[in-house]
């Protein structure tokens, strides 16, 4: 596997780019996406779907439009993950929805929090998973509840508009935006402008596949830049100030690429405009014939990013950019768990929910707890993290003790701190294999077994129901994907393994990709015993200040298995 995806071959048939083939859809999704644009299908929810129910649905409405109003349709439940790749989408789906609700920033006051909660307990049979989108998900909605459920987030200034979709997605932002004492530069106005100006914009409402983006001042880098489509990462101009390091290009998935640097400084009131640029260079020369082939990450490898920047600043810019330096390594990590002294004075609090998964009734005890320690601000975070901001220091301790009574520890095992994990088979469609249960089951195991072992920094590691990457298995130290394997000649849900992965870490000089290791696959309740084996073997082989991930790229196959 390498950082780079290969250029796409030279093809006779046209690829789809508007500005080069014409706007005719060359296939049935882009007809219908021209046909009637998923933003328009809201009225139709309002007034036709809620009022009939699910049968009621146009078909290409629920699998396609829905989307754009952050709506799927859930797995229907005891589909096991060998049906996954053989059964139709309304063969696989439950009449009810997973919601997304979007978050740009993470940005939370303590009354959103609470209205989300309510909605989780009222409508969601009390679900809530934090994500590693800064979004927050709910599970069992009901197309009947979708629009009361849109009139409490949007009383709130929330939404789910394009939470979903070909459209630009939430926009990651540096949890501690604002209020870090080491902060090179606060995003969230860049954050904002983005969002009201364009953000349910028709003119962007269809992109060849989803966009993201990402945009931090922090020094730890903190927003996972490298596997965004754009990203804007904080840094200080020698000559102009605080700004931001323009990255392009990068996604997972099944083919991975990490993004790119287009050498330039994009001062702050710049940003919108080149964020704007950017999306439109996706609209206008994107692949829209091959939706395996959408994403812009394959936009930049036949092009480069000489020929990407020239584009950018000829064609959609009122002026060229000044050229800029990289970004320093960061000196810290970008979870932002524990305890940390805000720029004023006053502290916040990171915190984690155990694999992401929370619960509408544990959310309002959180708004609860935070409000009576004086506070009325959370955050979100791209690593399925909590942060609690402005906390007074002679409160922390009873917030602390608040918050492990609820399940959220601010100091938690290295296993707790570093594990994340997708959706996985329990509610969604495209998984094989169930991913959060077992992933928490792990590291109640490997909490035990591993109980007074000296590890030298967290070790990573990303559980995943399918190849599709939704949990970063590419770049976590231990990364498991999702698949049916066969152990013991018995085919068994269980995961491929990469390792080594990381993104910008005080860990690792250039971010990278994992490895695979020919057949080594682990069953779906062998989680732990794998991740035991192979750590303990790194602690016996390590040389002097070795990482985990270094060690796991020069070790031989036998040393992973």
């Amino acid at each position: 596997m390498t950082d780079r995806a290969r250029p796409p071959r030279p093809s006779s048939k046209p690829n789809g780019q508007w500005k080069i083939d014409g706007t005719t859809p060359l296939n049935g999704n882009e007809e219908w996406k021209q046909e009637d644009g998923g933003l328009a299908v809201r009225e139709r929810i309002e007034n036709t779907y809620a009022e009939g129910g699910f049968a009621s649905i146009d078909p290409t409405d629920l699998h396609g439009r829905f989307r754009w109003w952050g709506l799927y349709t859930q797995r229907k439940p005891g589909i096991d993950g060998g049906r996954t790749a053989t059964l139709e989408p309304h063969e696989l789906e439950d009449e009810y929805f997973m919601l997304r609700v979007r978050i740009d920033g993470g940005q939370l006051t303590t009354e959103q929090l609470r209205v989300i909660a309510g909605i989780s307990t009222e409508f969601g049979r009390d679900t809530a998973d934090v994500t590693d989108r800064q979004n927050i998900q709910l599970h069992w909605i009901r197309v009947e509840d979708v629009p009361e459920i849109w009139r409490r987030l949007e009383s709130v200034g929330l939404q789910t508009t394009e939470a979903c979709g070909d459209v630009p997605r939430v926009i990651l932002g540096s949890p501690v935006a604002g209020i870090a004492a080491d902060e090179i530069i606060d995003p969230t106005p860049q954050i904002q402008e983005i969002t009201e100006r364009f953000i349910g914009d028709a003119s962007l409402a269809n992109l060849p596949r989803k966009f993201k983006t990402a945009i931090t001042g922090h020094p730890s880098q903190d927003v996972v830049h490298e596997i965004n489509d754009v990203a804007f990462v904080g840094i200080v101009h020698p000559e102009l100030g605080p700004g931001y390091d323009l990255w392009v290009g990068g996604a997972l998935s099944t083919t991975p690429r990490l993004g790119e640097r287009l050498g330039t400084f994009v001062p702050p009131d710049r940003v919108a405009e080149v964020w704007h640029g950017v999306t439109q260079i996706f609209r206008d020369y994107g692949y829209r014939r091959l939706r395996n082939k959408a994403r812009l990450k394959f936009l930049l490898a036949e092009w480069g990013t000489e020929k990407f920047r020239q584009v950018l600043e000829t064609e959609y810019l009122d002026a060229p950019l000044p050229d800029g330096p990289a970004a320093p390594k960061p000196t810290s990590p970008g979870d932002h768990v524990g305890i940390h002294r805000q720029k004023d004075g006053r502290f916040f609090v990171g915190v984690t929910p155990l694999v992401g998964r929370s619960s509408g009734s544990q959310l309002t005890r959180l708004a609860d707890l935070v409000e009576a320690h004086g506070s009325t601000r959370v955050r979100t975070t791209p690593h399925q993290k909590l942060v609690i901001l402005d906390i007074e220091e002679d409160r922390i301790p009873s917030l602390v003790a608040g918050l492990d009574e609820l399940g959220l520890s601010s100091r938690p095992d290295l296993f707790r701190r570093s594990t994340i994990a997708c959706t996985g088979i329990e509610f969604c469609k495209l998984a094989i294999v169930e991913t959060k249960v077992n992933a928490a089951a792990a590291i109640e195991v490997l909490e035990e077994r591993l109980a007074g072992i000296d590890l030298p920094h967290p070790i990573s590691l990303h559980v995943n129901g399918c190849p599709n990457s939704c949990a970063r298995i590419q770049t976590a130290d231990i990364g498991l994907k999702g698949q049916l394997v066969v152990i013991d000649d018995e085919q068994v849900p269980g995961y491929q393994v990469h390792l080594g992965g990381g993104l910008a870490s005080p860990l690792r000089e250039e971010p990278g990709l994992g490895r695979t290791v020919r057949g080594l696959k682990v069953a779906a309740d062998g989680i732990a015993d794998y991740v035991e084996r192979v750590v303990r073997r790194f602690l016996a082989d390590r040389e002097a200040d070795e990482s985990f991930a270094e060690w796991a790229h020069r070790a031989d196959e036998e040393a992973l298995q």
